[in-house]
């Protein structure tokens, strides 16, 4: 059994998910009604989102306690790589749109799902959510909250005795440990998940809305390996091409089968210890990425919008489209960190169409019957776009304090 588990940790991490993938298929194919396997998937899926707020918690406390400075230039530059990242998105989602124009078959039945009324009230939602209860923040993965209560603590700790601070230290360093040990597990959990999907789903969804998915696979994988990587080599002033494929790798694969940037977290924070990235930043900005850098949610929210303006024969002028373009950027800010969370911000941007609700909530109900891949690669754009930021935020500083920077860059 030893040299099992042996030769099990000595294989890289990739290959293993690779393995529990195509095992995943396989069985969902042959033997669909092996419930066991796809408990694999829930059991690792739910462990990552139950570890991710305690880890956010304790890191952020951990790090503005023991830190010496506040946050510098390198976090005013992750905030803005994030939003214009994600405005980029939406501006890609808006084209693809115009030039590959997609119609939807409506019909009388409506997702029943409460969707924000503006995008006043998705901000307000936000600013609630920053002030939440902390341990109600920390049970419901509330990030916003988490993470205002984490710097406020850990702030208030700056001027703790030193054993305080080494115990907040051990305890971060304990949780961490923790996540590594379910991160080693992901082969199965990713075995389960794509067993579920391949049993459940099948591949019906190709063949009824195969030119929706295609635009939408198109414009993310467009601006996961062209945009934002133009993005992050601009601000470098060199090829970030190599840390894009990095993080994809790294970062979306998981993300991927997830399809939750919450439950990511864990994985984004042990790729940027990896990569050798300042803790005291990447605290902070990956589970604040989780919840405004949102590439995937604003193409989501663009194409399903213009999709259902298309369908009615709404025009949609030049003016409209930079509207939308701004609008999806900013809600998708707030779509939540979890499975299908921008779907529920399509309403909104649909209303300024003078779509109808009833008539919103049915494309609403068509992205979540498409949202196996559509959701699926929207977390995988978003969640490995957070590191290539924070990275690219911390690279940036090192270029200009003559620093080396990874060999693979």
């Amino acid at each position: 059994m030893k040299s099992i588990i042996k030769g099990y940790n000595s294989t890289s991490l990739i290959l293993r998910i690779a393995i529990g993938l195509v095992i995943g298929a396989v069985l969902g194919l042959v033997a669909p009604r092996l419930p066991v396997i796809g408990l694999f998937g829930d059991l690792f899926v739910g462990a990552l989102k139950a570890i991710a707020p305690i880890l956010v918690f304790v890191l952020v406390i951990s790090s503005l306690a023991q830190s010496h400075e506040g946050f510098d230039s390198r976090f005013a530059t992750v905030i803005f790589l994030y939003m214009i990242s994600t405005l980029a998105a939406a501006i890609v989602a808006v084209v693809g749109s115009f030039l590959f124009p997609q119609t939807l078959v409506l019909t009388a039945d409506a997702a029943e799902q409460a969707a924000p009324s503006g995008i006043g009230e998705v901000l307000k939602n936000l600013l609630i959510n920053m002030i939440a209860n902390p341990v109600a923040a920390i049970s419901e993965g509330k990030y916003i909250g988490i993470l205002f209560w984490a710097v406020v603590l850990g702030l208030a700790t700056k001027a703790a005795s030193p054993t305080t601070k080494q115990a907040l230290n051990d305890i971060s360093d304990a949780v961490s440990k923790a996540v590594r040990w379910i991160i080693n597990l992901a082969p199965f959990g990713i075995c389960g998940i794509v067993f579920t999907n391949v049993s459940e789903s099948g591949l019906a969804i190709f063949t009824t809305y195969g030119k929706l998915l295609g635009l939408l696979v198109g414009c993310m994988l467009f601006t996961a390996l062209v945009v934002s990587p133009s993005i992050a080599s601009i601000t470098l002033k060199r090829n970030a091409w190599p840390l894009a494929i990095r993080c994809l790798k790294d970062s979306g694969i998981t993300a991927f089968f997830t399809r939750s940037s919450a439950a990511n977290i864990p994985v984004n924070m042990e790729l940027c210890e990896e990569l050798q990235l300042d803790k005291e930043i990447y605290s902070v900005s990956i589970p604040l990425g989780a919840t405004i850098n949102m590439d995937g949610a604003a193409i989501t929210i663009s194409i399903m919008t213009l999709a259902a303006a298309h369908t009615l024969g709404v025009a949609v002028d030049v003016p409209s489209a930079i509207v939308l373009c701004l609008l999806s950027a900013l809600a998708a800010c707030g779509a939540s960190g979890v499975a299908g969370g921008s779907l529920l911000l399509i309403p909104m941007a649909c209303s300024m169409f003078g779509i109808s609700n009833d008539v919103a909530m049915q494309v609403v109900a068509v992205g979540f019957i498409i949202g196996v891949v559509q959701d699926s690669l929207e977390t995988a754009l978003n969640s490995s776009g957070d590191v290539l930021f924070a990275a690219t935020a911390e690279y940036r500083t090192w270029l200009k304090d003559g620093r080396q920077l990874p060999k693979f860059l």
